[in-house]
């Protein structure tokens, strides 16, 4: 039999015709039977009341006619049950119209429909129904020829009606689970829906672009941000970092990220050269699963024009002001040389004029590193090597710093300051150590000890600067030597420094074809280590 059951989920109505359905269906089937056996009954065997037989069949006939034409779904369920236990009176007269063609067999029909569709009353009302109807049909007839009739006929149809009813609860619990999944499916589409949208939003708030991609390289999802950001036409040419090299389509970033490269901060200018142009950073970097396998990648893109413009105009201020210093510096060594030329000057003043000449000398060349650092790419400097003992320019630096490392209770320790010859210019040298000893005095938090040492071997010259300072973070030490580059320790300091200290040392070891690199850790200190060849051979000046 089939069961009517309508259902409603999240909170919406859905137009079902269930219930029609399977009425009309359950009517159909056994209003056909029933002329079939009926048909039979009247060509085969001898009628005792063809009158009662058709008033059985035009019952039934009256019961399918309502069974097609009553709208059941509109109607509350129970009204349903109406259709068998009708049928149950026509297959009554039918049986009643000739006792031993075992019509009785119909009653299966309309006990099984009430078991479907009325629960527990509709079960009882089959079975016991059924039931009664077959005792009295045959109590009218002859009664019962055995015991046996007397219990066979309604157990069967009382089976039946079981049967039907186990099948329908089970179908009816099915039927509710699959509509709690369903209901389940549907928050869940619409939690995902919402979060969709919430995401949406967001990437939509945000001033720099996002674009996801998928492992085919396909874009899944692009926020208005990178629209903007992605103009075509004249105005969306791209050039590389230089401002100038036009890049090809497929080396744009986007390009690159479909097809599976990642890179970081790539910067890139949008526009031809002049005003109205802009400068784009993007990053993309790939997505992995958690179970290892390759889902795509992601593509942000900054708009770093202001950022680029303001280091610009830093650069431009910078390189103006020491252009500015060098010009009254360059006349104040011209003057000092004259003033040493002549033989009148006491050995007092001149020992003064000396010492000025050298150290306006030594400004003079710092006005030029910075100029050389704050241009584009790695600092170019001029450099002048002669045969000179690196512990004479080391100590002489030691010197000059002592009375402000011994202002914060610090002790510079130079034992371990070796002879050591090399082929060096003693002033960018001493520009070095100054850099390197001067900041570990600079940063130290105070009563402490700094180890310079100089050594050598058949080939380099060592120059090791060791404290027991704070130490520098793990994070900050590959951005240590970067121009500008000044982590947290430095911007809590005073005075505050540009940045260019290191950057200028390292160029200044590597003019000398040497290097420098540092070790530290958090609360330990930090060591830097200069190793410089004994003679040049291949250095870049």
């Amino acid at each position: 039999m089939f069961a009517a059951v309508t259902t409603a989920r999240t909170g919406a109505v859905r137009a079902d015709r269930t219930r029609e359905r399977a009425t009309a269906v359950n009517q159909l089937m056994l209003a056909a039977a029933a002329l079939a056996a009926g048909g039979l009954v009247v060509v085969l065997g001898d009628v005792r009341d063809s009158d009662i037989i058709f008033a059985g069949v035009l019952l039934i006939f009256g019961l399918t006619v309502l069974a097609l034409v009553v709208p059941w779904n509109r109607i509350h369920p129970n009204w349903v049950t109406l259709v068998p236990i009708g049928d149950l009176l026509a297959i009554f007269l039918l049986q009643i119209g000739e006792p031993d063609a075992e019509l009785w067999l119909l009653w299966m029909v309309p006990a099984t429909w009430l078991a479907t569709v009325g629960g527990w009353r509709g079960l009882l009302i089959g079975a016991v129904g059924s039931s009664v109807l077959f005792w009295v049909v045959n109590l009218l007839h002859d009664g019962f020829s055995s015991a046996v009739q007397v219990v066979l006929g309604p157990l069967a149809l009382s089976v039946a009606a079981i049967v039907a009813f186990v099948a329908s609860r089970r179908s009816a619990a099915q039927r509710e689970l699959l509509d709690e999944q369903a209901e389940y499916l549907d928050h869940a589409v619409e939690r995902a829906r919402r979060q969709e949208d919430a995401v949406s939003e967001l990437l939509d708030a945000v001033d720099f672009g996002v674009v996801r991609i998928g492992a085919d390289g396909s874009i899944s999802i692009e926020n208005d941000a990178h629209a903007r950001l992605s103009a075509t036409g004249a105005d969306g040419q791209l050039f590389d970092a230089d401002a100038e090299t036009a890049i090809e389509p497929g080396m744009a970033p986007l390009a690159r990220a479909r097809r599976g490269e990642t890179f970081e901060n790539a910067l890139h200018w949008q526009g031809p050269p002049g005003e109205g142009r802009r400068a784009l950073q993007s990053t993309a970097r790939r997505l992995i699963d958690v179970d290892g396998t390759d889902v795509g990648a992601i593509l942000v893109t900054r708009d770093v024009t202001a950022e680029r413009m303001a280091v610009q105009m830093r650069d431009e201020l910078v390189a103006s002001v020491s252009h500015e210093l060098r010009t009254p510096l360059t006349s104040v060594l011209g003057h000092l040389d004259l003033a040493l030329e002549d033989a009148d000057v006491g050995k007092q003043a001149r020992r003064s004029l000396e010492i000025a000449e050298r150290n306006a000398s030594r400004l003079l060349v710092i006005i030029g590193d910075v100029l050389a650092a704050t241009a584009d790419g790695q600092g170019r400097f001029d450099v002048r090597p002669v045969d000179e003992e690196l512990s004479r320019i080391v100590l002489a630096a030691v010197e000059a710093l002592e009375p402000k490392a011994g202002a914060r209770g610090i002790r510079i320790d130079t034992s371990g300051v070796e002879s050591a010859v090399a082929e060096v210019d003693p002033v960018r040298i001493r520009q070095v150590v100054d850099n390197l000893v001067g900041n570990a005095v600079s940063y130290h938090t105070g009563d402490g000890l700094i180890a310079v040492g100089v050594t050598s071997d058949d080939k380099h010259a060592w120059l090791v600067v060791r404290d027991d300072g704070p130490g520098i973070a793990e994070d900050v030490l590959p951005q240590l030597f970067q121009r500008r580059f000044r982590g947290a320790a430095a911007q809590a300091s005073r005075p505050h420094g540009n940045g260019l200290g290191l950057a200028i040392s390292r160029d200044l070891v590597r003019a000398h074809g040497g290097e420098i690199t540092v070790q530290s850790e958090p609360g330990s200190g930090a060591t830097f280590v200069v190793r410089i060849p004994l003679r040049r051979s291949g250095a870049v000046a």
